[in-house]
């Protein structure tokens, strides 16, 4: 018979519980902690004492509050002495960012992506995280980084099998990072750029307090963050959600997988533009092409306002599917998907409502996100604390 908990592995689990509290829910009273956490006020004095002696959170009296007795103690995240470097390599772009404990965005750079293998992508993520760390408070300390990434993503070891849309083979990005600037970066762990957008909606975004949600992230491609019962459907190996490549249309166009009538051929960033009209040599692209298309719809364009519709009734077909096997409470839009759904939520819901069962979508909702363009900086930066939030003096 295998032995309970020891008291120093209940303690560890309780400085866990409370930090990531703290974390997730920014600044909050001793006595709203004891309420929410179900420990007693000796407890969470002597937890949040433990972690204030190490400089993950401070603690002070709160401002008047109009009320007898002795206030309880407010403590809060150490956001601008404990961080870490959150990077999103898109098919377009590469942003960096340098987030506090609390999920706090201190600072923030971004830059076109080189073209060519990884190596290229860290060059930039590396300089902005160098010039970025100048600038920090001597006292404060770098938990690691985390790197969201459109790729399919081995979860053991962030290597990225496949990034299609990238030009990436087995490209062993995290580990390149912490090669490159080994004095700033303790660790470096990577993710599925959707995968992290889902994360971050339901820690901090539209999709707090649900459960069961799909996030549907669109550019080139279109990928989806699942989360089933609170926790995130990532497969075996960490490649599960690759809805892009569902088959939709059996007869329909080749896709970059090898596949024919994957998701992403009928709803991908190249779909809207050639339905539109807009494919050709030398057009703008990515989702400044793709705001055009929506604008050009808004104000009549009647081959703008036809590819919005047909784009939309192929993502309502989609998600129909998608709703039908995960029975989600939310369903997320983002990414170009975000304004492809804004232009033509009339299609998408039609679509959902004769495909789905009704039992699956009588609750669903559909919404946009509300971190934008953040969402992928945040989710990478949940990732990098994950470790600190499970063992907080591991």
């Amino acid at each position: 018979m295998r032995a309970g908990p020891s008291q120093e592995e209940i303690r560890r689990q309780n400085l866990g519980a409370l930090l990531r509290f703290v974390h997730v829910r920014g600044q909050i009273s001793r006595a709203e902690l004891t309420s929410e956490l179900g420990l007693n006020r000796s407890t969470i004095g002597a937890l949040t004492a433990d972690l204030a002696g190490v400089g993950l959170v401070s603690e002070e009296a709160p401002r008047e509050t109009g009320r007898a007795g002795r206030p309880s103690l407010v403590v809060r995240p150490s956001s601008e002495l404990v961080y870490v470097y959150a990077a999103s390599v898109e098919v377009d772009r590469i942003r960096v960012a340098r987030v506090g404990l609390g999920g706090v965005i201190l600072d923030q750079r971004e830059a076109a992506r080189p073209r060519g293998e990884a190596i290229e992508a860290v060059r930039p993520i590396a300089d902005f995280i160098a010039a970025m760390a100048a600038t920090v408070d001597p006292e404060a300390r770098c938990i690691g980084a985390g790197i969201a990434v459109c790729g399919l993503v081995r979860r053991d070891d962030g290597l990225v099998r496949l990034g299609p849309h990238l030009g990436w083979l087995d490209e062993p990005l995290g580990h390149a990072l912490q090669d490159r600037v080994p004095e700033l970066l303790p660790q470096v762990t990577v993710g599925n750029v959707a995968d992290l957008c889902a994360l971050a909606e339901h820690t901090r975004g539209v999709a707090v307090g649900c459960d069961n949600i799909i996030y549907v992230y669109g550019d080139v491609g279109v990928g989806a963050g699942i989360i089933a019962g609170g926790r995130r459907v990532t497969g075996h190996g960490g490649y599960g959600g690759e809805v892009g490549h569902m088959v939709v249309n059996p007869h329909g166009r080749s896709c970059g997988c090898g596949s024919r009538g994957c998701w992403e051929t009928e709803i991908g960033e190249y779909a809207l533009l050639r339905a539109a009209g807009r494919d050709g040599e030398g057009r703008i692209q990515g989702a400044e092409a793709i705001l055009a298309v929506v604008d050009a719809a808004a104000r009549g364009d009647a081959t703008a306002q036809a590819a919005v519709r047909q784009v939309g009734d192929w993502l309502g077909f989609g998600v129909a599917n998608l709703v039908n096997i995960f029975n989600p409470e939310l369903v997320i839009f983002g990414g170009t998907l975000r304004d492809v759904y804004l232009a033509a939520a009339a299609q998408v819901r039609s679509r959902l409502n004769s495909i789905s069962l009704p039992a699956t979508r009588e609750h669903v909702r559909l919404r946009t996100p509300k971190l934008g363009r953040d969402a992928a900086l945040i989710g990478a930066a949940e990732l990098a604390f994950e470790n600190l939030l499970a063992d907080p003096l591991g």
